[in-house]
């Protein structure tokens, strides 16, 4: 893998009022790039802007809203002429036994989480397709590989966009395009403070989902992971040539993803026989 000279570099983030997008701004800002910042409500970084002027330009956005999206990126490419780097980091968690979850909160969160994010790929393509360059960094989590009991559709999610990005990659690979996809295991961000949560029922208090709930209540689920080294990380990678498929962020990630792989593995090996025997016979 080469490491390319930093250079200065304009990027287009969605969801920075907090959390990694944020942190990405606030760092990219003071290292002297540009920053296309979109959120829901823009007062959120009016110190930023007060601070950096011209070098942070902001949109209002909800995600869910396709036909917004198309337009703000359109403005951001035609304002800014060129961007280099498009973080797709907006979206939330929703905690809950798949039957306890309401119809609202899995609609929403799919909307937010899987269909927004396609949507801001597919609006930024053409763009990037033009200037015959770009990276995409997709957030993405430990939970786009693994699966904790009680996040069913989180994880739907999150594999969901991990297949999306999958694809898209090697339809764009030729026009210079790139993905990362990025997967952080627990973090010391906001994201707790955002959990959407289904109403709790008592047929699932004594099984894993409701082990959780506990864990979570109790302050017993331990998050170790420094945002601020992996926002530092992801940075870095954009300086990477080849771009990296994916970023594992953390030893929780780490070790919860090897074990789902080597698992996932081992049972592909244990019906390698079934599996090779389902062609038709010469």
């Amino acid at each position: 893998m080469t490491k390319i000279s930093p250079a200065t570099r304009t990027w287009f983030i969605t969801g920075t009022s907090s959390g990694f997008g944020r942190l990405l701004t606030e760092r990219l800002l003071a290292r002297g790039d540009r920053v296309a910042a979109t959120v829901r409500k823009p007062e959120a970084l009016a110190g930023l802007k007060a601070d950096y002027g011209d070098r942070l330009w902001i949109a209002s956005l909800d995600v869910t809203d396709t036909e917004a999206m198309r337009r703000t990126v359109d403005k951001a490419f035609h304002d800014l002429g060129r961007i280099d780097v498009i973080v797709s980091n907006a979206g939330y968690g929703l905690f809950g036994a798949a039957e306890e979850l309401g119809d609202d909160q899995i609609r929403d969160l799919i909307n937010t989480n899987l269909i927004g994010s396609i949507q801001l790929i597919r609006a930024v393509l053409p763009h990037l397709r033009k200037q015959g360059s770009g990276r995409i960094l997709q957030i993405s989590s430990e939970g786009g590989q693994m699966a904790y009991p009680g996040f069913s559709l989180y994880h739907a999610t999150k594999w969901g966009i991990e297949g999306f990005v999958e694809s898209a990659r090697q339809e764009v690979a030729p026009f210079g395009i790139a993905f990362t996809i990025v997967e952080p295991g627990p973090t010391r961000t906001n994201f707790a403070a955002g959990l959407v949560s289904a109403e709790p029922t008592v047929t699932y208090e004594n099984t894993p989902v409701g082990d959780l709930r506990r864990a979570f209540a109790e302050g017993r689920f331990e998050v170790k992971g420094d945002p601020e080294k992996m926002v530092e990380a992801m940075i870095a990678s954009v300086e990477q040539d080849p771009a990296p498929r994916r970023l594992t962020f953390g030893a929780a990630a780490y070790a919860s993803i090897s074990s789902a792989l080597q698992a996932r593995l081992a049972e592909l090996e244990d019906q390698r026989d079934i599996a090779l025997s389902m062609d038709f016979d010469r």
